[in-house]
């Protein structure tokens, strides 16, 4: 639950999806790939309206965030999460810019914690859809974004959400890189986690 200062922005439903994939392209991913995402559909207070300052927003996405992210990270256990990435899929009644106020640092900082840190700019996807709607989050290592072998991502579709006047905000995380990668580049192992790059 996030106060706003006039109302309070309460988490409706929470919708989970785990994905495990234990066998690729006829080989054996040891260890397997697990990715989970945990999604929030809240009200949208700005649905219908357009209004400048959109911080009321920024600011409920911190409380909103440590939630989801910590249960993302739970589906996991006892696996470490390695990558992430968020998303945010605003109701037609909303404005694409409603999720991305949704999806700043504030939120960031809250996916990193959750993860017990992280140094990488954290790759993102906002869109206006309708109810039902399908969404591409795109992944990438959580302490060096330029290892290609985590470039990756989960695709979602979200069962009757979000509504006309809501929002839905996505955490996901997956615990190792895609599997039978082989387009070379920075590996894992070579991460020297300093400035989020290499």
């Amino acid at each position: 639950m996030a106060e706003t200062g006039v109302d309070t922005i309460r988490i409706k439903r929470v919708l989970t999806f785990l994905d495990e994939t234990r066998v690729a392209d006829g080989r054996d991913t040891v260890p397997p790939l697990r990715k989970a995402a945990a999604v929030a559909i809240i009200d949208n207070p700005f649905a219908g309206r357009f209004v400048q300052d959109l911080s009321l927003l920024t600011k409920a996405s911190e409380a909103i965030g440590r939630e989801i992210c910590a249960i993302a990270v739970g589906l996991l256990a006892p696996d470490q999460a390695v990558s992430y990435g968020k998303a945010a899929v605003v109701g037609i009644n909303g404005e694409q810019e409603h999720g991305n106020a949704m999806l700043t640092t504030v939120f960031g900082n809250v996916m990193r914690e959750a993860v017990g840190g992280g140094k990488a700019w954290i790759s993102s996807m906002t869109k206006r859809a309708a109810p039902g709607a399908m969404i591409d989050i795109p992944l990438a290592h959580k302490d060096a974004l330029y290892v290609r072998s985590h470039y990756d991502g989960m695709t979602l579709t979200l069962p009757d959400a979000p509504q006309a006047n809501e929002i839905a905000i996505i955490a996901v995380y997956a615990t190792r890189g895609r599997p039978n990668q082989r387009v070379g580049g920075l590996s894992a192992a070579e991460i020297k986690g300093q400035d989020g790059l290499t």
